[in-house]
């Protein structure tokens, strides 16, 4: 049997996916091959923000899916919508590498000793609202395209990009970064560094046994937690907010903090909950928590601060 993993067609989204094909390749004993599938965010050259966010990546994956194309798609999960999608589930989350955002500038040079008016490039209105608040003088420039065509504008026509450290991790260029942004003051986009394994409701049991061996509990909790966030202030995934979960000896620890898209100010929540009972019950605790952030920034007034109410 053949196992046919769906996914995009950029050099990045083949390295994850090849990732995970050698994985459930070694856990199933089957051959796996990968389908390389168009998505409209990969032809466009709109901001993502004006496609309506990064669900546009995956929304012809799962297509593909559900026309069983493949058996199993493989996405970022920052770039996954939160909303259920009918017929799908997903069927592991593997180990997450770093979350962290990285600045990758010209000779090197941090952040904070870029010269003033410097040319920082991102396609992330979370980004863009970070890097205001922390260099209101930064000349923000809206970017497109694969890792290797940004991190060539660094040497073109901008002084820095700002990239997710995953990204360049599975790419072999962790060598490019300047600086790497710490999550205390710069928290990164719910899910990221994780990736999303979706499966059909009917995939077989062999499957599912298959990709069990391949998820990792700890990040699974993670990023469910970080997702309710979005999920419960009905926050697309490329809406001005950070969120950081970590689970450390069963306790599950989360911080969101949402922007004004001007980097003017931000709101800040934090909780944090003990993991116990069945792998049933431990799933459904990230909601709990998440609620609990999200409640809290809406409280203190989130809907005043940035756009909600559009979910990607």
């Amino acid at each position: 049997m053949t196992l046919r993993i769906g996914t995009r067609g950029s050099a990045l989204a083949m390295a994850q996916s090849g990732i995970v094909a050698s994985a459930l390749a070694k856990a199933s004993g089957d051959e796996v091959e990968l389908v390389a599938i168009s998505t409209e965010g990969d032809h466009s050259k709109a901001s993502l923000s004006s496609l309506g966010g990064t669900g546009v990546f995956a929304s012809a994956l799962r297509e593909a899916l559900l026309a069983d194309e493949c058996d199993l798609v493989v996405h970022s999960l920052k770039d996954l919508p939160t909303a259920a999608y009918p017929g799908l589930r997903i069927g592991a989350v593997p180990k997450r590498v770093d979350a962290r955002d990285a600045l990758v500038s010209r000779d090197g040079v941090a952040l904070d000793a870029l010269p003033e008016g410097a040319k920082v490039g991102t396609g992330s209105p979370r980004r863009v609202a970070q890097l205001r608040a922390f260099r209101p003088d930064l000349d923000i420039h809206d970017i497109r395209g694969n890792v290797d065509t940004r991190l060539a504008r660094v040497t073109a026509d901008l002084d820095a990009v700002v990239l997710a450290v995953a990204g360049l991790t599975r790419l072999g260029r962790l060598d490019a970064v300047s600086e790497f942004l710490s999550l205390g003051r710069w928290p990164s986009a719910p899910g990221q560094g994780a990736l999303a394994i979706e499966v059909r409701d009917d995939s077989s049991n062999a499957l599912t046994a298959a990709l069990a061996t391949l998820d990792h509990q700890s990040s699974h909790l993670a990023v469910l937690a970080e997702r309710e966030v979005l999920a419960q202030l009905e926050a697309g995934c490329a809406a001005p907010i950070g969120a950081t979960a970590v689970l450390d000896d069963e306790l599950l620890f989360l911080s969101a903090t949402i922007y004004a898209i001007d980097g003017s100010s931000s709101l800040t929540s934090s909780h944090a909950l003990v993991v116990e009972g069945s792998r049933q019950e431990r799933l459904q605790l990230p909601a709990e928590l998440g609620k609990r952030v999200a409640d809290e920034l809406l409280r203190l007034g989130a809907a005043e601060l940035a756009p909600l109410g559009v979910t990607s």
